[in-house]
């Protein structure tokens, strides 16, 4: 196991304010669950269909029809709850969320606000190597997504698109643990990444399949304390909430003008208005959207189309049996199995893909080697090039071929670089390559020597330089590799090189 140490959160504390404040906040994230049909109807969730084509008569409010539960998408937020440790609720039921919008057919939205199907867990956010905050996750629960309203296509008509309508949700709610922009962005990036090991959520948020809506208050220094202590919310200050937000960068920014715009406020005497606001990356602002509204605004009542939700328990013990290796117990499991360094093993279990290749190259070989290579040639690479690790030109058979003919003295470090360029451009088998382009390093020593006495031989006035100062040795060393088109082993080189010296 690592040794990570749990640090309370360090507050946030605003410069260039009159008096000193601190940021608290709470997220809540809304993923799309990944599935090929929506939370109520079979219709398709497919991404950039024609708009109003992925639309069943239940999604679009027909007279009469009734919405169906899509088993598959309780399963996909069990699972996620299983994976943030979170408690599952066997019982859980479904509310009408009532408010009126154009891309809202039905004129309610079929939540879970009293009895969500999860209940609390945590999420570990990596600050830096060794050290994790615990954020606590409030509840997760499962709701149906709205349609979109288009106002930029015609001057003088709005047009909607009902093909998001009824897609499955999950709302990710967390306790304000959050004291930072920083954190907040690290929060959501930790999140994204467990649901993609969980499969549940592709975590994309250009598609919007994951957004935040992030509630930012400050209040001042020993008052989050009182907080903990009572539970008491007022002691927090008074929040707003800045809805759909879809770029870790705009996160930050938007908490930074957030707090300062409500210190500001409070300095001049005033009072911060309960609200929902936007975030203008443009102008880099937030501006009021409408009053912040509470559960009873919307009317809440259970939903009578639809029965409590009861599941077994056993149930939830197979998907508990079947999750896989999460981000925390791979990296953890890097560090103890191939010996990587803490730092390494976060860039190695950023994403599903990246952690699977690595360790179909590790197994069996040095660990530190294949995650240098990993990171170094191969990420630098495909980073240079705008690439992800699914589009990688060299499988982990491959460069694992690399290192194993490093690994017999075949090829040395620098004729490993050649290799590697050759198998990333033009493919092939790496022993077959170095068998047929004459790549293997010379490990004979009689040839080495042979080409060291040559040099020797030719550069007198060096050799003398060298007695005189031993570090001038190198030089040779170069020479050498370069009479030997680099194939020459290095360390046979070194030794030769300094025996002939010191005779």
């Amino acid at each position: 196991m690592l040794d990570l140490s749990y640090e309370s959160p360090a507050p946030k504390v605003i410069a260039g304010a009159k008096h000193d404040w601190e940021l608290v906040i709470g997220l809540e994230v809304h993923a799309q669950i990944a599935s090929k049909a929506k939370l109520f109807s079979g219709a398709s969730t497919q991404f950039g269909a024609e708009p109003n084509s992925n639309v069943a008569f239940v999604d679009a409010a027909m007279p009469g029809m009734l919405p169906v539960i899509n088993e598959f998408c309780v399963e996909q937020a069990v699972r996620t709850g299983l994976g943030l440790k979170a408690q599952i609720n066997l019982r859980s039921a479904f509310d009408r969320k009532n408010y009126f919008y154009p891309d809202l057919p039905q004129g309610y939205q079929i939540s879970q606000l009293y009895h969500p199907i999860v209940g609390e867990g945590e999420v570990l956010v990596n600050m830096a190597p060794g050290i994790a905050r615990r954020v606590r996750i409030e509840r997760i629960h499962m709701e149906q997504d709205a349609g979109k309203s288009i106002h930029d296509m015609d001057p003088t008509m709005s047009f909607v698109d009902l093909n998001r309508t009824g897609v499955a949700l999950m709302e990710i709610v967390s306790r304000p643990d959050i004291r930072g922009p920083e954190e907040a962005a690290a929060y959501v990036v930790k999140l994204r990444q467990i649901l993609r090991y969980l499969g549940t959520c592709d975590g994309n948020m250009q598609n919007g399949n994951l957004r935040a809506d992030v509630n930012v208050s400050v209040c001042r220094p020993g008052d989050y304390e009182k907080y903990q202590e009572t539970q008491d919310f007022s002691h927090l200050g008074t929040r707003c909430e800045i809805k759909n937000m879809n770029s870790m960068r705009f996160i930050q920014q938007a908490i930074d003008y957030e707090a300062r715009r409500q210190i500001a406020i409070l300095e001049d005497g005033g009072s911060v208005v309960q609200e929902t606001r936007l975030y203008d990356p443009d102008k880099g602002e937030t501006r009021s959207m409408r009053s912040k509204e509470e559960a009873h605004d919307y009317r809440y009542f259970p939903c009578p189309d639809l029965l409590p939700l009861e599941i077994e328990q056993g149930w939830v013990d197979d998907i508990q049996a079947n999750l896989p290796e999460l981000p925390d117990e791979k990296r953890a499991r890097f560090v103890t199995e191939y010996g990587v360094t803490e730092y390494d093993a976060d860039v190695l279990t950023a994403d599903v893909e990246s952690g699977h290749y690595f360790d179909e190259v590790a197994k069996g070989r040095d660990g530190k080697l294949a995650a240098n290579w990993v990171i170094n040639e191969l990420f630098g690479r495909l980073k240079k090039e705008d690439h992800g690790i699914a589009d990688s030109p060299v499988s982990a058979a491959q460069l694992g071929g690399i290192l194993d003919l490093i690994a017999k003295g075949d090829i040395s470090g620098k004729i490993a670089k050649d290799l590697f360029e050759i198998v990333y451009t033009e493919g092939g088998d790496p022993a077959q390559i170095v068998e047929d382009r004459g790549m293997r390093q010379v490990t004979d020593t009689g040839a080495i020597e042979a080409a060291v006495d040559k040099i020797i031989a030719e550069n007198p006035a060096q050799v003398e330089k060298a007695k005189q100062n031993p570090k001038l040795a190198g030089w040779f060393v170069g020479q050498v590799m370069k009479a030997t088109g680099g194939k020459a082993n290095p360390k046979a080189v070194n030794e030769i090189v300094a025996a002939k010296l010191a005779g």
